[in-house]
């Protein structure tokens, strides 16, 4: 059993979905938690509050918002403020829009490569020295099996994670020597709000019911004929942030019922 104990784990994007398994996986293993994502008061104090009782541990919010690399910043200094130190810091926050490529708008294309792709490195970066100093660190990166293939319809999103791809590649490299491993996990469809989100434009791009999209679209990539299950995600996780996963840097770990090895 994996304990980070006395560590502290920022994660993006970890008021719903797969962020927020992320953070129960490592709130349970007992690390200290720095939340970051949208959702109203009441909703993120709902699991503020219950990350801490039920896990016997702190955890704090912050409304950082991942376009602004200033606002990152604060995110990681809170971190170190309240808790000492950020060991673990993953980058899970991301944006869908689904468009023809000559009709993406392009506030949408620029949206998307900041929150999933560009915050990811403001955030590494502010995280990095911390990590240097105190001689061990974990860097998580929420990647997608778009980093690795690619859909019609998705071409902001499916550059993003090829570049979240290469940025964990490069990150670590440059701290192999550091005691500082960086890995990206890619799911394929996993049933959160963030694909549910997406049905009704995948619906009008392909001119599908909600049935067909699940089916014909989402599932028939994935040979298991299964969503991948938040749970399953956060297991990745947390055991790359074990000291038997100390040799194990610059990886993408598939967790897509077989989508990519078509």
């Amino acid at each position: 059993m994996v304990s980070l104990t006395g560590k502290t784990a920022v994660i993006t994007g970890s008021t719903s979905g797969i962020g927020l398994a992320y953070a129960r996986a490592m709130a349970k293993a007992g690390a200290n938690i720095v939340l970051n994502g949208m959702g109203t008061p009441a909703e993120i104090e709902k699991e503020r509050s219950g990350i801490e009782s039920d896990f016997k541990v702190k955890a704090v919010h912050s409304p950082a918002d991942m376009t602004k690399p200033a606002e990152i910043a604060e995110m990681v200094a809170l971190g170190d403020k309240t808790f000492g130190s950020v060991d673990i810091l993953v980058n899970n926050a991301g944006i869908q829009f689904v468009s023809p490529v000559e009709e993406f708008p392009i506030d949408k294309w620029d949206a998307i490569i900041a929150i999933n792709l560009s915050s990811a490195f403001h955030a590494i970066r502010a995280a990095v020295p911390g990590m240097k100093q105190r001689g061990w660190g974990r860097i998580i990166n929420t990647a997608s099996a778009h980093s690795l293939v690619a859909s019609p319809f998705k071409s902001a999103y499916v550059a993003a994670k090829h570049g979240i791809a290469g940025l964990t590649k490069t990150v670590a490299l440059e701290l192999a020597t550091d005691k500082i491993t960086c890995n990206a996990i890619s799911p394929g469809y996993v049933w959160t709000p963030l694909v549910e989100r997406q049905i009704p434009d995948t619906m009008k791009a392909r001119n599908m019911t909600k049935e067909q999209v699940i089916k014909d679209v989402m599932l028939e990539a994935q040979p298991t004929k299964e969503f991948v299950t938040v749970e399953q995600v956060a297991a990745m996780a947390l055991y790359l942030c074990s000291d038997e996963a100390s040799q194990i840097t610059g990886a993408n770990f598939s967790i897509d019922g077989g989508w990519t090895a078509k």
